[in-house]
């Protein structure tokens, strides 16, 4: 069998990108973020409840008791539901930052709680939502080869930290274990970068085409680890994140010093207005 050409990967992966966001559980199926508050939170489809559901679904399903630590589930007598797939009546829910977060079904709906900083809310997923197959197709720049380099990885020698800012326009300090360098057109880029478990580093970062053709507050990308301290910077993979999808995402963007100075023709376009 011939091997695939370059163009021909990068078309795969990107038409792999744009199915990801239309399966079951995925970011097109997003239909609610609540934050809890200390205390009791109704779960329901009566709009009087904290967490609204869906209005197939049962008025009053159970209640989150939320007592500024510990999360719990009390299912109301005489309704289905299941935490990871085994039925149940009541359970101590961990967040989505857990090892092994506790998913809760109902029917065709999930919630799951997320941890972002000081709060912590309840995600739905709603997988009747239209949105999951009418959303426009993702689309990209040309391939481009001249946007794909071979970066040197230098771990920081201590715990550093960085300021990203996020959805909510406030700012929040997480901490970055190296950073990437490259060079385009003879000048040395550094970006900074967070290692995932797989190997792989994880880049945030910003571009002049975030002004009006990308993602206004930038876009993702994934380097891919080519041996000896060496990633593959491929911008022809750099993708929006998930809030250029849905208004119930929580993005953190990139910080101040992955600000590059020259358009990255590369990767993902965003259609703004189309959300």
């Amino acid at each position: 069998m011939a091997q695939k050409s370059y163009p021909q990967r990068i078309a795969e992966w990107q038409k792999e990108r744009d199915e990801s966001i239309r399966r079951e559980n995925g970011w097109l199926a997003l239909s609610g973020l609540f934050w809890l508050k200390v205390g009791n939170n109704l779960i329901g489809s009566d709009a009087k409840c904290e967490v609204v559901l869906p209005s197939r679904l049962p008025p009053y399903l159970g209640e989150i008791e939320f007592d500024g630590k510990t999360i719990s589930l009390q299912v109301a007598e005489g309704q289905k539901v299941k935490v990871n797939d085994k039925a149940a009546d009541n359970a101590v829910l961990e967040p989505d930052i857990a090892e092994k977060p506790s998913f809760i079904t109902i029917q065709d709906v999930r919630l799951v709680i997320i941890q972002r900083g000081n709060k912590v809310g309840v995600r739905m997923w709603d997988n009747q939502k239209i949105g999951r197959k009418k959303h426009p197709e993702r689309t990209w720049y040309p391939i481009d080869e001249e946007f794909r380099f071979l970066a040197t990885y230098t771990p920081y020698g201590d715990q550093n930290m960085a300021s990203f800012p996020d959805q909510n326009g406030e700012t929040a300090e997480f901490p970055v274990q190296g950073f990437l360098t490259f060079e385009f057109q003879e000048k040395k880029y550094k970006l900074d970068v967070n290692q995932e478990k797989d190997g792989t580093l994880f880049v945030r970062f910003w571009d002049p085409t975030s002004k009006d053709e990308t993602y206004p507050t930038g876009r993702y990308l994934v380097a891919e680890e080519e041996g000896k301290g060496k990633y593959v910077l491929d911008f022809n993979k750099a993708y929006n994140p998930p809030c250029a999808f849905t208004p119930y995402a929580t993005c953190v963007f990139a910080p101040e010093q992955n600000h590059l100075d020259f358009k990255i023709t590369a990767g993902e376009i965003f259609n703004r207005g189309e959300r």
